[in-house]
């Protein structure tokens, strides 16, 4: 009788797995009758989740409407009810091109949300449309009590604000959602299409980032509909997404719609300059579609005739050094015109104001960064002169040096005109000229050769993401009454983004630039399913730490000391700019104090903050 009515409990699940176990369990089950129960429970899901043909149709019923999902499997074999491909705003085609992005309506039939969204416009893929502003979202659960609500995690994808997508092939949920946590992982318009600023009320600029911040109120007004709490919601982001995440501490329009925040290789108080207007990149659009670029309403009104993915595919014509600079859009300081500005003043200005998101924040970086760009110029002597003699202008922002030796020549050669543009500082003369200088001497106390790309590599990990993650947790810690906490991902996994050279890709270089994504999200078009291997250790830091800092606002909670293996037993103090203490994540966590503290000093040294 016992094995019947088991066998008629796991049917049950398999037919409403959102429901609460509890309920459907008598409570005189005896232990041994309930492992039998989840053992036909994980077969029947197993049966029902894998094959894609009997895949559980889930539907929501949101404010906007009714939503159809479909089913995967967590890497622990959780049931996730994924979302993709969900309208968070309207087309931002035709009249409302280089406007603000307009919220999504309602619709009456059910939205089919099955498959990943086209990508924004941008060169190098097929799938791209300019409606790109969907939304892909993920949870565990459908039916939940409001003391049941999960904390909700918004991560806002890297690219350089240029290329990139909320696809699940790179950004899966398989990792994240073994733990009780609603993701969600949206497009934003890129390149001049999200970007376009010509200090004028015809484009204020910005949009881009005025699409995440729809994306964060529809958060704030449908979440609910997926079990996730609007009271406890953390962006996260990298590169772009994580200068993106410091942008939305400070951004007017996104005060009170997250409670934390991570920012991941990406930070914008560093040295970018942060300008009112980006008219040049306008102009420079104009030309590459042979616009007449006179004036703002000349260059806009040209623009608009131009198909999306014309727009898209000139993204090399920006290119200045090598493939650089690595940040070409930035935000911008909005001038008025009446409009709702995302950014009123600098974000260090509104920082020292104390007029930002005070919440519990996280900051970190890889290792390496992006110092195997190094290569391009170290093996190349032509490239090497370049950047040494025109540093001055090349270093504000640059790439690829140390294995061609013309380019090497010219990096050495040409420093003062060249380095400015690959590390993304002040190109203005004298300014610019100092903090080349500066640099040089202090990377290169011997000069520059073909034996110097551990300073060429270590400029441009410090230069392009670096020392702006290292100010921003001072600045942050200084005036935030909430913690920060500050890291450095250190493993070195057998799957990266950068190798050596010349090695078939089967030499790993460092710890390198989106290296740590690998540990957070399935990336399936990369790597296989961490499931054993030091690899799926990682996975679970990773997923632990993150998860536990959505829920608690702190990374290592009292709960997890307890688990000698885990979390290794370490405790992780928050950073403050006295102890600068820093968590080493790597095999084993180790806590550290003041990382890469010459190096971050010379930086400093060269481009204070004003008060």
């Amino acid at each position: 009788m016992r094995l019947v009515l088991t066998v008629i409990i796991s049917i049950c699940f398999c037919i409403a797995p959102q429901r609460n176990v509890s309920l459907l369990v008598p409570r005189n089950f005896t232990m041994k009758w309930n492992i039998l129960s989840t053992i036909l429970f994980l077969m029947c899901t197993a049966k029902s989740y894998g094959n894609s043909k009997n895949n559980l149709e889930p539907l929501v019923r949101t404010s906007l409407g009714q939503i159809k999902g479909s089913m995967l499997t967590s890497r622990h074999g959780k049931a996730i009810y994924s979302f993709r491909g969900v309208r968070y705003a309207e087309a931002p085609i035709g009249a409302l091109r280089f406007k603000p992005p307009v919220p999504a309506r309602s619709w009456s039939s059910i939205y089919n949300a099955t498959k990943d969204p086209p990508a924004c416009p941008q060169p190098g893929k097929d799938n791209i449309s300019e409606d790109c502003l969907f939304l892909n979202v993920y949870t565990t659960r459908l039916e939940c009590s409001v003391k049941r609500k999960l904390p909700v995690m918004v991560f806002f994808h890297p690219g350089g604000f240029y290329e990139g997508s909320c696809s699940s092939r790179v950004y899966g949920p398989e990792y994240l959602l073994d733990k009780d946590v609603v993701l969600v992982v949206p497009n934003y318009r890129l390149g001049s299409l999200g970007f376009l600023s010509t200090g004028t009320k015809d484009a204020p600029g910005n949009n881009g980032m005025k699409d995440q911040v729809t994306v964060l109120r529809w958060v704030k007004d449908n979440i609910a509909s997926f079990c996730g709490d609007a009271n406890l919601v953390t962006i996260f982001g990298y590169s772009a997404g994580g200068l993106s995440v410091t942008a939305h501490i400070t951004s007017p329009m996104s005060r009170g719609l997250f409670h934390r925040a991570i920012a991941m290789s990406g930070s914008i108080f560093g040295p970018l300059p942060i300008y009112s207007n980006q008219l040049n990149l306008a102009k420079k659009q104009a030309r590459l579609l042979n616009c007449p670029d006179s004036t703002p309403r000349e260059i806009i009104s040209c623009l608009k005739t131009k198909t999306s993915q014309e727009i898209g595919d000139t993204l090399s014509g920006f290119d200045e050094f090598l493939g650089d600079p690595i940040w070409i859009w930035t935000p911008v300081i909005e001038p008025d015109f009446g409009q709702e500005r995302f950014l009123t003043e600098h974000p260090i200005e509104s920082v020292q104001k104390k007029n930002f998101a005070n919440v519990p924040m996280m900051v970190g970086i890889t290792t390496d960064e992006f110092g195997s760009r190094s290569f391009g110029v170290v093996n190349n002597n032509t490239v090497l002169e370049d950047y040494d003699k025109n540093f001055l202008k090349i270093w504000p922002r640059f790439t690829g040096v140390v294995n061609n030796n013309t380019v090497l020549e010219d990096y050495d050669k040409n420093f003062l005109k060249i380095w400015p543009i690959i590390y993304c500082y002040e190109r203005k003369p004298p300014l610019s000229q100092v903090i080349s200088k500066g640099l040089k001497k202090f990377y290169f106390p011997n000069g520059i050769s073909s034996s110097a790309r551990k300073g060429v590599a270590d400029l441009y990990a410090d230069g392009v993401i670096g020392f702006s993650a290292n100010r921003g947790s001072k600045l942050l810690s200084q005036y935030n009454s909430h913690k920060v906490f500050y890291y450095l991902f250190n493993y070195h996994g057998h799957i990266t983004h950068a190798y050596y050279p010349d090695t078939n890709n089967t030499v790993p270089y460092g710890v390198s630039h989106h290296d740590d994504l690998l540990y957070l999200f399935y990336v399936s078009v990369m790597t296989p399913l961490f499931n054993n291997g030091p690899e799926s250790e990682i996975v679970d830091k990773m997923i632990t730490m993150w998860s536990n800092f959505a829920k608690m606002g702190c990374p290592i909670s009292g709960e997890a000391l307890e688990n000698s293996g885990l979390l290794d037993s370490i405790s992780w103090p928050p950073f403050n700019s006295q102890s600068e203490f820093y968590m080493k994540i790597d095999t084993n966590l180790k806590l550290q104090q003041k990382l890469y503290e010459d190096r971050y000093k010379t930086w400093a040294g060269l481009i204070p903050i004003s008060n």
